[in-house]
This record gives C-alpha cells, structure tokens and sequence, in this order.
C-alpha cells in the first residue's frame, strides 16, 4: 500500500480536525477490517489515517427514553453480546450473526458496516463505482453481474454490502453525524444513496464528518425479524437479505416494514408489501401474497434472475419468522 500518516486522536473535536474536506485525502479508520483491504487494492490511497477506536465517547449501548444508542465504533460481537439488543432486536442479531467470521466481528464495527464501501468486483479491480468503460457505457448489464442489483435500474448495480443496513431501515433508526458545523441526525433510509457518479459515495456522509452513533426507536410489542438466504455458511456476503418490522393491534398488523438487501445499491424497501400487509392477520398466505408484492419492479440483469425468487422467500420466511416470534 502507498504510505500514510497515521494519528490516534482521543476525542472526537481532535479526530475531526485531523479530516480533509476532499475525499480520497483521509480515511477514517474503526475495525478497519474493510479500510485496510481498500488500501491494499490502491483503490483507497489515503494520505493520512484518523483512528477512531479508542475514542470512549464513540463506544457503547445504552438505553434511552425512546430506544436503544449504539455507540459507532461498538463492535459486531459486542452487539450481539448486549441484553439489550438480543431482548428487543432479534432483526439485528440474525443480521450480526449473519458476519460469519469471529475475528471480524470482535473487530469490525457497527459504524463500519454501515459505511463499508461496495464488495462489487468490478470497483474492487478499479474500475470505479459505476463500473464504466472507456466509452462511458457500463460493464455490469451484460457483463459478470450475477451477485449485482434486481432494483433501481442504474446507474449504480452494485449492491449494499451493509449486513444492519435494511434492519436499521425496517426499525426506523437514526444516524448521527459529526462534523465542523456542528451534527446532523439522518434517517437510516436516508443515510444510504444511490451514487450518480464515480467521485460521488454510497451513504450520506461528508468527508469532514464522522459518524458517531445509531438511535433505535424502542420495538416492544414491534415483531421483527431478518432472513438472510446463502450460497454457502463460510464466511461470505448474503445473495439476498430481508428485513421486517410489524407493529401489531393484537395478530393484526397495524403497520409494516419490508426492507430487501443485497438487491439494489441501498437497502430497498418495499411499499407495495408494506401497504398489503397493513390490516392483515399474517398467515401463510399474507405471507405469500406480499412476498410477490416486494418483487414487483424487479429488473433482473443477465445472470442474476434468481435473485427475484430468492428475494421473494426471503420476504415471505421474515414475516412467518417475525409473527412467530413472543413480544
């Protein structure tokens, strides 16, 4: 990898007097276990690096009067370990568990997974987020593109590499981010984007910002659950993921989240689902009929077809998982 600066700051205030408002001049740097391999591919060649883990202020899980704090730099491990989390937010332990590898997760971070940058092939070799030849057309529709999106049609096919991602979605949570000017509080749904070009990034985060926290709404009484569908249990990324929350009036949902992952550039929820669901007892075949409601729009590449009947499951088996679960 090209050389660095390396600084440890112990406080927030000096960690974000150390970044740069250019990317690509400083990276911030938590479990690192996505960071270090970026800069080993030159695909991240920064000239400094800001540690942010030993920054007590960015750590911990604490209950708050309207849910649950997880601290940025809380580490995958430590989230599945916490009381707190396994009694309410069963959506995020599947998801957790999901990061298969003990070492990543006792390293990798909460912060980390939410702003990891895509696992797609063609940005890993360099050929930038919308993975574009010479002449300016895209290589992913007809190219190797059989892990790439079924929804958002472009011009982004990677796919959300996040494993919280579409449960934070689902649970309405909250990011916090930190910087010169002061913080700014984004929903999760609005934390993740849609990227128009290769300089632009893939969450809602300013290179002079750090992001510092996530707020969970409390979901006591809210049914919630996430499946994950694999090609295998070895360490590797989902084909497709998905996440619900139902809040219920007794076996009636009152109102539903249906969040896909692994489909599209950003969590992809699915309103069509959602507003079926509403008013409804969730039986085997609710849960059928908005399985094929979350698919609809779906726009299949070359090789990646298979990924709307696994999205399809996915959905169905959350909602059966969810209502089965005691709140």
């Amino acid at each position: 990898m090209e050389p660095f600066e390396y600084a440890n700051p112990a406080t927030l205030k000096e960690a974000l007097s150390l970044l740069s408002p250019k990317w690509g001049e400083v990276d911030v740097l938590a479990g690192g276990t996505d960071l270090l391999s970026l800069m080993k591919d030159y695909i991240h060649t920064p000239k400094r690096v800001v540690n942010i883990k030993n920054i007590k202020e960015l750590g911990g899980i604490t209950k708050t009067s309207s849910g649950l704090r997880i601290g940025a730099t809380v580490t995958m491990e430590e989230l599945l370990e916490n009381p707190l989390v396994r009694a309410e937010y069963p959506s995020l332990i599947t998801a957790a568990e999901g990061v298969s590898s003990p070492q990543i997760r006792n390293m990798g971070t909460v912060g980390g997974d939410l702003c990891q940058r895509p696992r797609c092939w063609y940005f890993r070799l360099g050929y930038g987020l919308l993975a574009k030849d010479k002449s300016g057309a895209s290589l992913v529709p007809t190219g190797q593109n059989e892990y790439h999106a079924i929804f958002g049609g472009g011009p982004a096919y990677f796919v959300s590499a996040s494993s919280l991602g579409p449960a934070l979605v689902a649970l309405g949570a909250t990011v916090t981010l930190v910087g010169p000017s002061g913080s700014r509080k984004v929903p999760a749904e609005k934390f993740f984007v849609i990227p128009e070009n290769d300089s632009a990034r893939e969450v809602d985060l300013k290179p002079e910002e750090i992001l510092t926290e996530i707020l969970v709404p409390a979901a006591t009484g809210v049914r919630n659950a996430t499946y994950e569908i694999r090609q295998r249990e070895l360490l590797d990324w989902p084909l497709v993921t998905a996440s619900v929350a139902l809040t219920m009036k007794g076996a009636v949902v009152s109102s539903a989240r249906v969040v896909m992952g692994h489909v599209a550039a950003t969590p992809w929820p699915a309103p069509q689902a959602e507003r079926l669901l509403a008013g409804k007892t969730v039986t085997e075949s609710v849960a059928e009929e908005a399985a094929a409601a979350a698919v609809v729009g779906a726009q299949p590449l070359s090789h990646n077809s298979y990924k709307v009947q696994l999205a399809r499951t996915a959905v169905k088996r959350a909602l059966l998982e969810a209502v089965r679960r005691k709140v």
